[in-house]
């Protein structure tokens, strides 16, 4: 075993913080890990980081359903349509795109560097809504559920968590608070059984592919991570969440910053 394979183990320990801490935020970190301190090919990174983030939220989505904190009704309405889009986003979308994108004198975009990119941006825009104040919203007792947006945001996020290997819990979540009359606990436990029901869909998608898995690096990553998600929770109960989701929120923009910095100016 290398060195640079037990520092990425010793750091999918922090996927599952963030996750037990946030209920969203860990893909944010596992892709990263296994591109840059692992060494992964981006397109099989993003495969991988389904599999940990939805194996490690189903851990934690167990827990939270233990303490009555999980709307499965809500699961299912929401998690279908972004259970179908990540599963075609995984096996008809992303095997589709070329390596070679487009090439215009001295820069070439790739695959990977694509995929890195819209992961940057997709990090960038996750940190904001971190850094933001998330406040519950106030509705009466007459309104309606709009069943359309919620449908559309699940097609969206699957289209999304699909692409760059993202659990998609920072956009889960507010859906849930904003459009699905969901209470902020309630919406994180909820969140956690839907991303891992996305993320190990559309993990299928790339098993039914032609991808190489290495299941001996993928077991570890997980074990750890799930290690992690359980002293996330135990971190959660002792500090102040929001203070935890605007550092993270922070440190995230910082890495969104630099992966667009790294791939496009220093590939």
């Amino acid at each position: 075993m290398e060195i640079s394979d037990i520092i990425g183990y010793i750091l999918a320990v922090f996927v599952g913080m963030t996750l037990g801490m946030l209920g969203s935020g860990g893909s944010i970190l596992s892709v990263p890990i296994l591109v840059y301190v692992m060494g992964i090919e981006p397109t099989l990174a993003t495969a991988y980081s389904l599999f940990v983030i939805g194996t490690t939220s189903l851990v934690g989505g167990v827990h939270k359903a233990k303490q009555k904190l999980v709307d499965f009704n809500k699961v299912g309405l929401f998690g279908i349509p972004a259970v179908i889009s990540v599963f075609i986003t995984r096996k008809i979308i992303v095997p589709r795109i070329p390596n070679i994108v487009f090439s215009i004198e001295n820069f070439t975009l790739s695959k990977s560097i694509l995929i890195m990119v819209v992961f940057a941006f997709v990090m960038i825009f996750a940190s904001v809504r971190m850094i933001k104040p998330l406040k519950e919203r106030i509705i009466s007792d007459g309104e309606k559920l709009n069943y359309y947006k919620i449908a559309t945001m699940g097609i969206l996020i699957g289209l999304i968590s699909g692409f760059v290997g993202a659990g998609g819990g920072f956009l889960i979540v507010p859906t849930l608070l904003f459009f699905v009359k969901t209470p902020m606990k309630m919406a994180v436990g909820t969140s956690l059984f839907i991303v891992s029901l996305q993320s190990l869909i559309g993990f299928t998608g790339d098993i039914m592919g032609n991808q190489i898995i290495d299941w001996e690096l993928l077991k570890i990553f997980t074990l750890a991570s799930i290690v992690g998600i359980f002293i996330g929770n135990f971190i959660s109960r002792k500090v102040e969440e929001e203070k935890l989701k605007t550092g993270f929120g922070w440190f995230v923009l910082t890495m969104g910053i630099y992966i667009i910095i790294k791939e496009i100016f220093l590939p």
